[in-house]
């Protein structure tokens, strides 16, 4: 007679428990994201944590096959979402955004971006002992990047779409996709100097740059550092990084133009395509090595650089993406929750990293690592940058997140396997030996790097996520008025649609009337062409419009009084 068998094995253990939280989450989503603010990335996180080995232990990413496997799964899936979300980013900006804001990207990209750098280094130099300024700067490189998913989450949120305006939302998405990209050149520039630096104890090289395998010191000069630097960071990195995305992207877009247009493509794969040309990009940029974040960026971009793409998906009510990020979301930030490095964050004896200089060190990066250098160039991006207000915001909100924990989850598998894989992350970390297996200065930066990245990510997730329902509360108790601009009408599916915050309902027609909504219409193509849409709601009457605006657009449409008199 055949008996039940119990299997209370990891997978199991790990799909109970993700589904648990999964329908509790989406029960409370609406409370969660347009009421409290809070998104995806820190209720995952913290249900990590508590799962994880520090609390309940119910999921030890260490059981699936040691520690080998939990590097190897954090790289893969933080590469796979960030992919997916960077193409993402690149088609929901405007039509030839990039071009539009070349000079800004730039001014934000190279010299702002290198005060960020310089000035992260000095407090990392300041409270994390027994480094060099030479590591710190290996280490600040790793920090300085923007995270695409909780940048994503600032920028296209409920409270965004209340209190920011879009030019600087589209700003701080578009910085976020490029930002990624270009914190490359200063980890490789560090690393390099660190590496052909002279060899302790020896005056010769050990083998020529070009094509060295080797981990650790190599010898020689600074010509040969700068010289690896501009050939591997500069020109295979992100130059043919951009270009590979921008020839996917073009490709892509012609060949999704001429089958939308022979009616070839169905709705379901229409809505697949910026997914299945991330996960091109991942795949083929890691077999070559070449900046897969900054190639599906502009592979995001160049796809929809004539507008048509986003438009159709926008009238296509497309929620598919969305589903895939937000389920993507959950999966990898309770996997980082789960796989912290507690243990290594207090070792007073061994690497005197201590709670509390790691709390020092994310208050002062939380103040010098970004503000003071975008206070200093605002200015000269009047465009994006109307006043000082707006330029602290955009310097406080730049979350340290996946990309980084990226970088590192690829340092840990490397270092242990003993193998490197061939994404530029990698192989910028497969260029240190394992820990204790170098020099004093070279080891030290291997025994402090880990507990300090993570870190540092464990406290821009709390601090980040947690900034916007209390700034949602001072902007309440200040009156800060609400954002009226750029109104654009939605049609609604159904009756039991949640109402988007900054909306008004107009129940004759079933449809919402969006206010300072990210994405703009098709024809608006510049700044000068935002008229055609308030002309559009000015030739309703006036009085019901103002009435409407002060109406509230909490709960769902049968919650809504009040009805618009349409001319």
């Amino acid at each position: 007679m055949l008996h039940p068998i119990l299997d209370i094995s990891n997978f199991n253990v790990i799909l109970t428990f993700s589904g648990i939280y999964l329908l509790v989450f989406a029960v409370l989503s609406l409370k969660l994201k347009q009421r409290w603010y809070l998104g995806e990335a820190l209720p995952s996180f913290v249900i990590g944590v508590i799962l994880g080995p520090v609390c309940a232990n119910l999921i030890d990413a260490r059981r699936w096959g040691g520690h080998v496997e939990e590097g190897q799964i954090a790289y893969a899936l933080t590469r796979l979402v960030i992919g997916i979300q960077m193409v993402k980013v690149g088609y929901e900006l405007p039509k030839q955004y990039l071009r539009q804001r070349l000079v800004e990207l730039t001014i934000c990209l190279l010299p702002l971006m290198a005060l960020q750098w310089l000035a992260t280094s000095a407090c990392i130099l300041l409270m994390i002992p027994h480094l060099s300024f030479l590591t710190s700067l290996i280490i600040g490189s790793c920090v300085i990047c923007i995270d695409p998913i909780l940048s994503q989450a600032i920028a296209k949120g409920p409270f965004a779409d209340k209190y920011v305006r879009r030019h600087l939302r589209e700003f701080i998405s578009a910085e976020a996709g490029g930002n990624d990209g270009f914190g490359f050149p200063f980890l490789l520039l560090s690393i390099s100097i660190l590496r052909y630096a002279d060899v302790p104890l020896s005056g010769t090289a050990k083998r020529d740059w070009i094509g060295a395998t080797d981990t650790g010191r190599l010898g020689g000069d600074a010509g040969r550092a700068l010289a690896h630097w501009a050939v591997e960071g500069v020109l295979y990195m992100i130059i043919m990084g951009s270009g590979y995305g921008l020839l996917v992207g073009f490709v892509g877009r012609k060949g999704l133009n001429l089958a939308s247009k022979r009616r070839w493509i169905d709705k379901e794969n229409f809505f697949i395509f910026p997914v299945a040309i991330g996960l091109f990009i991942v795949g083929t940029c890691g077999c070559f090595g070449s900046d897969e974040t900054l190639a599906c960026f502009i592979a995001g971009c160049a796809l929809n650089w004539d507008g048509l793409y986003h438009a159709e998906v926008e009238a296509r009510h497309d929620s598919f993406n969305s589903a895939i990020e937000v389920i993507l979301n959950f999966g990898t930030f309770i996997f980082i929750g789960i796989s912290m490095p507690w243990d290594q964050m207090h070792l007073p004896q061994v690497t005197g990293i201590t709670i509390s200089r790691l709390i020092t060190l994310g208050i002062l990066l939380l103040l010098f690592r970004r503000i003071p250098a975008i206070m200093l160039g605002y200015r000269f991006m009047p465009k994006i940058c109307h006043s000082w207000k707006e330029a602290l915001f955009m310097g406080y909100f730049a979350p340290i997140g996946m990309f980084t924990m990226a970088l590192f989850a690829a340092w840990l598998a490397t270092n242990l396997v003993g193998v490197g894989a061939i994404c530029y992350v990698e192989y910028a970390r497969r260029l240190l030996p394992d820990p204790g297996q170098s020099d004093s200065e070279i080891n030290r930066l291997t025994a402090a790097m880990i507990p300090v990245v993570y870190w540092l990510v464990f406290f821009s997730i709390v601090v980040h996520g947690l900034s916007i329902p209390v700034l949602n509360g001072i902007y309440k108790w200040l009156q800060v008025p609400v954002i009226r601009d750029h109104p654009v009408e939605v049609m609604l599916l159904s009756e039991n649609e949640p109402i988007p915050n900054n909306s008004v309902v107009d129940r004759r027609v079933h449809s919402v009337i969006l206010n300072n909504r990210f994405s703009r219409n098709l024809t608006m193509d510049s700044e000068e062409q935002n008229e055609p849409d308030t002309i559009m709601l000015r030739s309703r009457e006036q009085e019901n419009y103002a009435e409407s605006s002060r109406s509230s657009t909490k709960g769902s449409l049968r919650q809504v009084e009040q009805e618009w008199h349409v001319v």
